[in-house]
């Protein structure tokens, strides 16, 4: 199967190399210099396994146009280009939906193997697709977390969280292992990345007490799912 990329990149020559480099690597690229042409893609047959957005365009920025996406295709992995090196950018992307991001100009390197970790963890197969968690349901194949009270559409990184989380039931899990393992890097930005990623499940498992995901300073985590 042939990975398809949709790109929007405002940048002609940029836009071009980036095309150009992802091609070689057999990617099959659909590059949007507008992206405002996107829209009505997404009303047709959307073809596309992950898609990379630019932040800063005109007319449509990158924010917003993810914003679109993920609500005509909430399980759409994401991947950011951002020229700005500020933390605002990164946390924003991350707290929209996206599974990733970098910085321009980037390596293509980089940029190839951070696609490569988003497809690996979006295109494996998983035998089991439904897990209790006190109160909760966590269907991975729907990315859904169902409650009596509330159902919640995760992203594909919180699902991936949680699943790392569950293997680790009732231990302590450290910090550098998580970012190690989901993140593969470890740095200021990942490392925040990863709170706000661990608040928004607290929150989601708002509803069952019993549940428990302890910080601990210095350390990592302590988890506690019960299971029905």
């Amino acid at each position: 199967m042939k990975i398809k990329i949709l790109l929007a990149e405002d940048d002609s020559d940029f836009g071009m190399i980036l095309k150009q480099y992802l091609e070689l690597e057999d990617f099959e690229v659909s590059w949007f210099q507008n992206p405002e042409d996107i829209l009505p893609v997404l009303q047709s047959d959307f073809p596309f396994h992950i898609g990379i957005l630019d932040i800063m365009m005109p007319n449509l920025d990158g924010f917003s146009l993810a914003k679109m996406i993920l609500k005509t295709k909430p399980d759409f992995p994401l991947l950011f280009l951002t020229a700005k090196n500020q933390k605002i950018d990164r946390l924003t992307g991350l707290k929209i939906g996206a599974d990733d991001y970098i910085s321009k100009p980037c390596d293509p390197e980089e940029l190839i193997l951070r696609i490569k970790n988003i497809l690996k963890r979006t295109l494996s197969s998983e035998t089991i697709t439904q897990y209790n968690i006190g109160s909760y349901i966590l269907d991975t194949e729907k990315l859904l977390l169902s409650h009596p009270k509330e159902k919640i559409r995760l992203t594909i990184r919180e699902k991936d969280l949680l699943l790392y989380l569950l293997k680790f039931n009732q231990k302590t899990i450290k910090r550098d292992d998580i970012l190690d393992n989901l993140w593969e890097t470890n740095d200021y930005f990942t490392g925040r990345s990863l709170d706000v990623f661990i608040s928004r499940l607290r929150k989601y498992f708002q509803h069952d007490n019993k549940i428990k995901i302890q910080s601990l300073r210095g350390i990592g985590f302590e988890i506690d799912f019960p299971k029905n």
